[in-house]
């Protein structure tokens, strides 16, 4: 009973200040101006990033957690975008084959429970040429003191943030699920606790 309390009335707003750390908003800026169109975004959260999309008409706005969801209907009334909210899970999308020419992600792949099944659908739904970009904190790559805090603390962070891994190495499973590298760097977070801080910025690409 506490812990539903918990993941209903109090984590979706620490997650909505925690995710404005103005170095996180940084890294969205840099992710989503260039983007255009139609645009999927797996975890949707509280509506943080619809102010960077500059040339997008519309989003569709995957988030399964209604109680996170309800925390950005103000930003979604104050956007021009079209937002179209679906509740499904990530592992299990309502889109035809090779329909959409991009899908964002940020900081909601450390959290999808099937983290192979969720990037093989992303794949099929992308047209060949269509782009993943995303931006994620991940299994720090040299840092081996890191590496095992990440390893140890992961299942208490499962618990605490609604199913976060600290230890996934998310460029290995991208290039696993058969996508290409467009773009792609790694860095340290200002105001992140060092074993979150670690992220990688990517764009990756179904091949044509």
């Amino acid at each position: 009973m506490l812990y539903k309390f918990y993941q209903q009335h109090i984590f979706p707003h620490l997650l909505n200040q925690v995710m404005q750390t103005p170095s996180l908003m940084d890294l969205r800026r840099e992710l989503l101006l260039p983007i255009e169109g139609e645009v999927l975004e797996i975890g949707f959260g509280t509506g943080l990033n619809l102010p960077f999309y500059q040339n997008v008409d519309v989003v569709y706005a995957l988030e399964p957690n209604l109680e996170i969801f309800q925390l950005a209907e103000t930003r979604i009334r104050d956007s021009a975008i079209l937002v179209e909210h679906l509740a499904g899970k990530a592992e299990q999308l309502d889109f035809a084959d090779n329909r959409l020419e991009h899908v964002v992600s940020t900081w909601t792949l450390c959290s999808v429970q099937q983290i192979e099944q969720c990037l093989a659908e992303i794949y099929r739904v992308l047209k060949p040429g269509g782009c993943l970009h995303l931006v994620e904190h991940v299994l720090h790559p040299e840092n081996l003191y890191i590496q095992r805090l990440q390893h140890l603390l992961t299942p208490l962070q499962k618990r605490l943030a609604d199913g976060c891994h600290l230890n996934r190495d998310l460029a290995l499973l991208l290039q696993q699920a058969g996508f290409e590298f467009q773009e792609k760097y790694e860095i340290d977070t200002a105001g992140i606790p060092k074993i979150g801080q670690r992220m990688l910025l990517a764009r990756v690409r179904k091949p044509a």
